[in-house]
């Protein structure tokens, strides 16, 4: 339907379901005035017939396309089964679950969580645990990268540099030390002998798609190494195919002690997290120690064994890689023409716009007038992580309508 079909009862179905969010929805977003009403690979409806090109797939929870057949074909099964028990029985999705994903990271254990904030939470308990336990300290340390973010969280936010999110929430909870992303130099001197890890994006994604120096992530995994210091990635966005392999550190060859993972795990359908690393670090946890009422429920467990499966094909990955160079190579082509600097690898890409163009919010804006999805992040930068089963004629069509926002803004 276009705009001009639009009658004047279609018109106000957004304005009315904006106003009543406004009045009884929290202000903690800013959203776009786009009111979903369904959704189907790549592309998103709203209450008014009006289709947009999806490339913000809810921040890479959505990278196997919004109601992927298989994801939801798995989803509808459950449903008639089981769906929640608690962690007070044992169900039979849980173990193979955890199994599968196990073996996706070469690890041995997993913990179940439900949203990526409770998996980064989980890791630092379960770190300091294991600093506790295995390492003897009483006053243990984490060391991480400035500009990060994982999560909102009262103990995450204690770490942020996002007056935003920290403002009026203290006190914050010590035992953090935060130094320069990619500055390896800075990171070996902030590690000292009661420091038990270090968590890191390995691509800082609300940074802006910030990709670190080659060298950095093996130096990283060598002063855990050296120091014995758990390393701690936050997959939480770049992992499970975002980039072009199934984790962000496999670009460099890395394995990190823990993984932190969450997003796509619960295939856009479910809230799903997990920690995930070998038996004697998650080992350290005890009955009652920690837990979670939903956390590894039968429905995302069911849900969890699939997204591994279709990620243990390499399908995905192909595509991100294959695609997103695809991406690349049509956003950098827009330099100087608006387009400051494209970062990123795979189908994750982060584009500084120059200001003379406009706020990422208004080139955002324009763009959902177009009917391209992109969210800003820090003043001047979109995010373009479109669902991995986007096509090449739909890159296209997305940055055509991209090239002529900023040619109108000119």
């Amino acid at each position: 339907m276009t705009v001009e079909a639009m009658t004047r009862t279609d018109a106000t179905k957004t304005d009315a379901t904006i106003e009543l969010d406004s009045r009884r929805v929290a202000h903690n977003y800013s959203p776009l005035p786009v009111v979903a009403a369904s959704a189907d690979g790549v592309w998103i409806t709203d209450v008014e017939g009006r289709r947009y090109l999806d490339c913000l797939a809810a921040y890479s929870a959505v990278n196997f396309g919004h109601r992927n057949p298989e994801v939801t074909a798995t989803a509808h099964a459950q449903l008639d089964a089981v769906t929640l028990v608690s962690r007070a029985f044992h169900s039979d999705r849980l173990a193979p679950f955890c199994d599968a994903l196990a073996e996706l990271c070469g690890k041995d254990m997993v913990l179940p969580m439900n949203s990526g904030a409770e998996a980064v939470e989980s890791g630092i308990k379960v770190a300091r645990k294991w600093g506790a336990d295995v390492k003897g300290v009483t006053d243990p340390n984490i060391v991480v990268a400035q500009n990060n973010f994982h999560g909102r969280t009262t103990t995450i936010i204690s770490f942020s540099d996002d007056e935003t999110a920290r403002r009026g929430f203290g006190p914050y909870t010590p035992g953090f030390r935060s130094v320069p992303f990619g500055d390896a130099d800075a990171l070996a001197g902030a590690i000292d002998a009661n420091t038990v890890a270090v968590l890191l994006e390995p691509i800082q994604g609300e940074a802006g798609i910030i990709v670190p120096p080659d060298e950095y992530l093996p130096r990283v995994r060598a002063l855990c190494t050296e120091r014995d210091v758990l390393m701690i990635a936050d997959e939480i966005q770049s992992g499970l195919a975002r980039t072009g392999r199934t984790f962000a550190c496999d670009h460099w060859g890395v394995v990190p002690d823990m993984y932190l993972l969450g997003k796509a795990l619960g295939g856009g359908v479910v809230p799903l997290s997990a920690v995930v690393a070998d038996r004697h670090i998650l080992d350290v946890l005890h009955p009652g120690e920690h837990g979670s009422t939903f956390g590894g429920n039968p429905l995302a467990a069911a849900i969890g064994t699939t997204v591994v499966g279709m990620l243990s094909r390499g399908e995905f990955q192909r595509r991100s890689t294959e695609l997103g160079a695809h991406l690349h190579a049509r956003l950098r082509a827009l330099t100087g023409r608006g387009v400051i600097a494209v970062r990123g690898k795979g189908l994750w890409a982060g584009v500084d716009i120059d200001p003379v163009h406009g706020t990422g919010k208004q080139v955002s804006l324009r763009l959902a007038e177009r009917g391209v999805l992109v969210k800003d992040t820090h003043g001047s930068t979109l995010r373009f992580a479109p669902p991995l089963v986007i096509t090449a004629d739909e890159i296209d069509w997305a940055v055509d309508r991209f090239a002529d926002v900023l040619a109108e803004a000119r």
